[in-house]
């Protein structure tokens, strides 16, 4: 069966006055579509680069990316970027914003405005249609930045790092949220952090890269017992003892 994504032989440098700098060396790995793929490595190792890279925005200097089978780049494929940022516009209230995108494209029509109301009184922002972002905790702001980015209808949700700038209890709250949406929508998905227990929690495979440059280290698939899913959360697999092993906490 092709590949939903794939990625073969990718490397990629960074150039300045002072020299060249390997961010990455031969990144190699699959996602099948509807699985969720985390990318956990330290500080520097290429993270970001990678999926900068898989979204189209930067082309990597040697191997390809391809979905479905086709270069990326001709790929009619849509795709979601979900940055660590919110940046949600101020002078616009949270349903304008959730709508930007729709409105970029010129497809914000009725039944789109529409969908986009039930969107947000499924996801918990019911009530704060017409208030600004200042007025939205951070959760909720993050919310907003994922139907915002899911109104789109992409096929492959890229998200880097969308929790690091919460605090840890909202953190841990907002990551079960957007996870179990992500499910629920069936989205292939790919998810940057550097916090391995976040990971675990929420994919289905972990790709860990070495320290810069960045090199696939290990590819580990992650199962858990069988769980009905409306009590299978994020929160209660931080705390199984196969998370516990893994992360090296018992």
């Amino acid at each position: 069966m092709i590949p939903k994504l794939e990625v073969s032989g990718v490397s990629y440098s960074y150039h300045s006055l002072d020299g060249e700098t390997l961010a990455l060396s031969d990144i190699s790995f699959n996602v099948s579509s509807g699985e969720f793929v985390a990318i956990v490595g330290p500080s520097g190792c290429g993270k970001s680069t990678l999926l900068s890279m898989l979204s189209g925005l930067t082309r990597p200097e040697k191997g390809s990316v391809s979905i479905d089978g086709r270069p990326l780049e001709k790929s009619p494929t849509a795709i979601g970027y979900m940055l660590q940022k919110d940046h949600l516009f101020e002078w616009r209230n949270v349903l304008s914003n959730v709508s930007l995108g729709l409105e970029i494209q010129k497809r914000l029509d009725e039944p789109a405005r529409l969908e986009l109301l039930d969107m947000m009184s499924a996801y918990g922002l019911a009530g704060f249609e017409y208030a600004k972002p200042s007025e939205l905790s951070g959760g909720m702001r993050q919310r907003a930045a994922l139907i915002r980015t899911l109104a789109l209808k992409p096929d492959i949700l890229l998200l880097d790092e969308p929790f690091s700038a919460l605090d840890y209890q909202t953190r841990l709250s907002v990551c079960d949220d957007i996870s179990s949406i992500i499910r629920k929508t069936h989205k292939t998905a790919i998810l940057v952090t550097h916090d391995l227990s976040e990971a675990i929690s929420v994919a289905d495979r972990i790709v860990v890269l070495t320290p810069r440059p960045g090199r696939v280290k290990k590819i580990l698939s992650i199962e858990f017992p069988q769980a009905a899913p409306a009590h299978w959360t994020g929160a209660i697999a931080r705390n199984s003892p196969t998370i516990l092993i893994r992360c090296g906490r018992s």
